[in-house]
């Protein structure tokens, strides 16, 4: 049955409409019409067994048959903390990254960061990963969609982590303590922010910022990973330890 995130505000009582693109995606692309069934999600952790009642143009009224908990999600909420990469490695890594559970990105720029995007680009570069995530959450299930924080520095991104939350910074200089060992040593949280450097990696001293803010940096063993390859697997990690990757 096909997948379609709405907003809560387009439920009146038991009646759903579709509008914009999934409105257009529904009538040009997929066809369907009167009686067809659909799967809709509010983003909010629900999910509607619906009925199309009527297609007009631009919009696709609904009524909602069952109503029941999405699912989907994982007990332990990711957050990935990315430095800004090249050419198609940012959309790489939310793609995959939603896909394994992720539940939110912060594009962030380090002091090795090659891209550097102007107020504009940002925005639409912002606009493709948004896209990207609420794609790859359709096709695998998802019952929200991870959201994408505008870019920022640094420090900045520091500045967004709560007291309290795990934070890992898998770093190459790192020798002595490994992901493994901080995972099998601790309870689950309920956040861990992944902190992950561009190509180049990261600089000590931002290691060391995170650091002083309660950071542990890590090691991913003896092989270094390319900036879209640490982040996926790293999310993976700790959803097998402590979430439902491998079946809980």
């Amino acid at each position: 049955m096909p997948r379609f995130f709405i907003k809560p505000e387009q439920i009146q009582n038991d009646t759903i409409v579709i509008t914009g693109t999934e409105a257009h995606h529904i009538i040009k692309v997929l066809r369907l019409g009167p009686g067809a069934k659909v799967t809709l999600l509010d983003g909010c952790g629900n999910l509607y067994i619906s009925q199309i009642d009527k297609t007009e143009k631009g919009s696709v009224h609904c009524r909602v048959l069952q109503r029941e908990p999405a699912g989907g999600e994982p007990p332990v909420r990711v957050v990935l903390v990315q430095g800004i990469a090249k050419g198609e490695r940012m959309d790489y890594v939310i793609q995959k990254g939603t896909e394994l559970g992720a539940s939110e990105y912060i594009p962030v720029y380090c002091r090795r960061s090659v891209v550097r995007l102007d107020a504009k680009k940002e925005a639409a570069r912002r606009e493709r990963w948004q896209r990207i995530a609420l794609e790859a959450s359709k096709q695998c299930g998802r019952g929200i969609v991870p959201s994408v924080h505008e870019p920022v520095d640094w420090l900045a991104a520091l500045n967004l982590i709560p007291s309290g939350a795990l934070v890992l910074v898998p770093w190459e200089e790192e020798t002595a303590c490994t992901l493994k060992e901080e995972l099998e040593a601790r309870p689950r949280p309920g956040e861990v922010y992944i902190l992950i450097g561009p190509e180049g990696g990261l600089e000590e001293r931002e290691v060391d910022q995170a650091r002083e803010r309660g950071a542990i940096p890590v090691t991913l063993g003896p092989r270094i990973l390319r900036t879209e390859t640490a982040g996926p697997a790293v999310i993976t990690m700790v959803l097998y330890q402590w979430g439902d990757l491998g079946g809980e």
